[in-house]
């Protein structure tokens, strides 16, 4: 019996022990894909792996090592074959290290900022496209951006170091799917609101900004996204469906982008 498109799928998830990675290696793996997991804590990257079962494999590093997602990336084809896709979910908020408005942005900030959220995820498309094209196939990249990168919202989430790596995300994106485009290597971005991970716990757990999130998120009663509010999107954006859709970003945020957000007083 032949395979399905699916089974004969394999994802390498950048950032995919928990969160909205692990979510999407869940939805992966439930739809026959298998799935090659980074993470930096090796007890997240166990649970998740002992949940996934014998379609997923991992190793724990830190996506801002050069190594690590091509390290990843040779274990997964000697185990799987190949690699049909590139999920870099890793990222991450570098407040705690003196991001924020630029006039208080410091330099170790902007550095943090600029090798979780862009160097990162440079190092692990940079992997994919030198596997894609050895391979000689199509391949897709999927990167995470944030609406934050191109909608700010100064009263509550003033990291400009942040706005910046996410906004260039798009425009690497963009880039790179222009130059793949002739070897049927595609490149697409996703770009979620407010979503209840661990990286959101600060605003998630803050009253102000729940409240200003229900009119700034107005769809399904006004919420904070959940992990999986974002599964159907990626699965479209990793699959053979989307064969024809390149240099894209999806916004997946609850009507932030077309709403105005009402701040208390």
């Amino acid at each position: 019996m032949s395979k399905t498109p699916q089974e004969d799928s394999v994802a390498v998830i950048v950032g995919g022990t928990t969160g909205l990675g692990l979510s999407a290696s869940r939805a992966l793996v439930q739809s026959g894909w298998k799935v090659a997991l980074l993470g930096r804590n090796a007890d997240s990257l166990e649970s998740a792996l002992s949940e996934l079962g014998d379609a997923a494999l991992g190793i724990a590093a830190d996506a801002c090592n050069p190594g690590a997602v091509p390290e990843l990336i040779d274990k997964t084809v000697t185990s799987f074959g190949h690699v049909s896709a590139l999920y870099h979910v890793a990222g991450g908020s570098a407040r705690s290290s003196g991001d924020g408005p630029l006039h208080e942005l410091t330099d170790e900030g902007w550095h943090r900022a600029l090798d979780l959220n862009l160097t990162s995820l440079i190092y692990s498309n940079r992997a994919a496209i030198r596997r894609f094209r050895q391979q000689g196939k199509r391949g897709v990249i999927l990167n995470m951006s944030s609406v934050l990168g191109f909608s700010p919202s100064p009263a509550h989430f003033a990291t400009h170091g942040y706005a910046a790596t996410k906004a260039a995300v798009m425009g690497f994106t963009k880039s790179i799917a222009s130059y793949y485009a002739k070897e049927n290597i595609r490149a697409n971005v996703i770009a979620p609101a407010l979503v209840e991970t661990p990286m959101s716990e600060r605003a998630t757990s803050n009253e102000s900004i729940k409240s200003y999130a229900q009119s700034k998120q107005p769809l399904d009663g006004g919420r904070i996204g959940m992990p999986e509010d974002l599964d159907a999107a990626v699965l479209y954006l990793l699959s053979e469906d989307s064969k024809y859709v390149t240099g894209q970003v999806l916004s997946v945020d609850g009507g932030w982008s077309v709403s105005e957000g009402q701040l208390k007083g």
